[in-house]
């Protein structure tokens, strides 16, 4: 889903992008630990931690400090132009700790929301290096493959409350963050976190493979650091999770398009369209969107109160279905089953939407019962998201709230304009104005997410519960 409100507040001076390469601040990344698994043994990785480019301190030249971004408005004397901007701007180095509120421990990575240094910052996404790297970021093929992440959330259920998302995915970003495609005009690289695209060609990245998107720019009416230019990044994104403490969703979003591209306008994607490069909305499992509401939550059969591991298996090459389960106190919890009644197109013969996992024909009945426009399929369904996952997916962690629909998709009922009774529209117990990010914001700043034990191998490699 939309997450145009990805943008925070920077050390010493208010948030910008570029692709030179400043020097105020030193770059030093933080380190997790990881295991790839091979089904006889498994091999422990010790990678750097970055901080996407769109939250960092941006400024003329290597060594100044006057801004070419400010608030959610470009400085058209250094940025007349794209290509000019990208010349004169360069990209300084993170605080991660004071600044962003990033900390890593072994194998825990933990962002906090609302970190307060000389200015807030409003949470955070990023990325895994490869092993010893700077300039590549690690890629994951997933087909045939079991991905195990181990979330934990504070034991204060407060801590992640409605209208946050602390999400876990696969991104088709370019592995050298777009180096390559910016003819040399992209200096930071994957050491400064370049490069991001994502299923909802996102209008709000300041720089796009070495170019200011400042032609068109327009501020957001709702966020002081935000806006969007004409150029939007796209590619393949899997949500491997996407929750807080109330609702979870797991969600493939394919593109007709595999790796990073850039759309203009009105050609990037919608939400419902059949136009565009990419399906926004994706086919998602959301376990009280699919009937049973008492599954994901505090105090429920997957409690939200305590840590959990989430075992996802993408089965086939490529993929044909994706597989959920969880572990928890030393229980295995098998997804919960669709319980959604479905109508047929053709006839008025009730059948039902079955199943706990992902495959082309559950997402089919899935939007003939919701009523929703399957752009999955005609984006290529789960074939193209084996296609991206060959080539090669980047592992992206955020913590973020929602500046575009308040994060009701992920927990509450929509879109507002339907009945809440209706197939399909409630998400979860959040009310239908939780999700403001100004309360969100101001009453929530101390939520956090913490990720750990992530294990990555062949199907059935990297946990002792059942592969099916």
């Amino acid at each position: 889903m939309s997450r145009s409100g990805l943008l925070a507040l920077a050390a010493l001076l208010p948030v910008s992008l570029s692709q030179l390469v400043g020097t105020n601040i030193a770059e030093n990344h933080p380190t997790l630990t990881w295991q790839k698994c091979t089904g006889t043994g498994g091999m422990l990785n010790t990678s750097g931690i970055v901080i996407d480019a769109n939250w960092r301190w941006t400024h003329q030249g290597a060594t100044g400090t006057t801004n070419c971004y400010t608030g959610n408005t470009w400085n058209t004397q250094i940025c007349p132009d794209g290509k000019t901007c990208a010349a004169n701007c360069a990209i300084d180095g993170a605080d991660y700790a004071g600044t962003y509120g990033i900390t890593t421990s072994g194998n825990a990575l933990t962002l906090k929301f609302v970190t307060v240094s000389q200015q807030p910052n409003i949470g955070s996404r990023v990325y895994l290096l490869a092993p010893g790297s700077q300039t590549q970021y690690q890629t994951f093929n997933f087909n045939n493959q079991e991905f195990v992440s181990l979330l934990q959330f504070d034991v204060d259920v407060s801590q992640l409350p409605c209208g946050l998302n602390g999400a876990l995915y696969f991104s088709q970003m370019d592995a050298d963050g777009g180096v390559a495609k910016s003819n040399g005009a992209n200096k930071a690289g994957p050491k400064y976190g370049t490069g991001y695209c994502d299923a909802q060609c996102p209008r709000d990245l300041k720089f796009i493979n070495g170019v200011a998107n400042s032609q068109g720019w327009v501020a957001s009416p709702n966020d002081t650091n935000a806006g969007t230019g004409l150029m939007g990044t796209c590619c393949p994104e899997m949500d491997v999770w996407e929750a807080n403490s109330i609702s979870s969703a797991y969600t493939p979003h394919t593109c007709t398009i595999l790796g990073q591209s850039t759309c203009t306008g009105t050609t990037c994607s919608a939400p419902n369209s059949t136009q565009g490069t990419c399906d926004q909305a994706g086919c998602d499992f959301n376990s009280f969107r699919m009937g049973n509401t008492s599954f994901f939550g505090p105090g429920l059969t997957v409690d939200t109160k305590q840590k959990m591991t989430v075992v996802t298996q993408f089965v086939g090459n490529p993929v044909n279905n994706i597989r959920r389960f969880y572990v928890q106190n030393g229980k295995v919890i098998p997804n919960s089953q669709s319980t959604i009644p479905g109508r047929s197109p053709c006839d008025p013969i009730i059948t039902r939407v079955t199943g706990n996992s992902i495959s082309d024909s559950f997402c089919a009945a899935q939007k003939t019962a919701f009523g929703d426009t399957n752009t999955f399929a005609s984006k290529g369904g789960l074939a193209t998201m084996g296609k991206a996952a060959s080539a090669g997916m980047v592992l992206v962690m955020s913590l973020w709230d929602d500046h575009a629909a308040d994060m009701l998709w992920l927990d509450a009922p929509y879109p507002p304009t339907k009945s809440p009774s209706a197939a399909g529209v409630t998400r979860g117990t959040c009310a239908a104005n939780s999700g403001q990010p100004q309360t969100v914001e101001s009453q929530n700043a101390n939520a956090q997410v913490v990720y750990s034990n992530i294990r990555f191998g062949p199907l059935g490699s990297t946990s002792t519960a059942p592969a099916n």
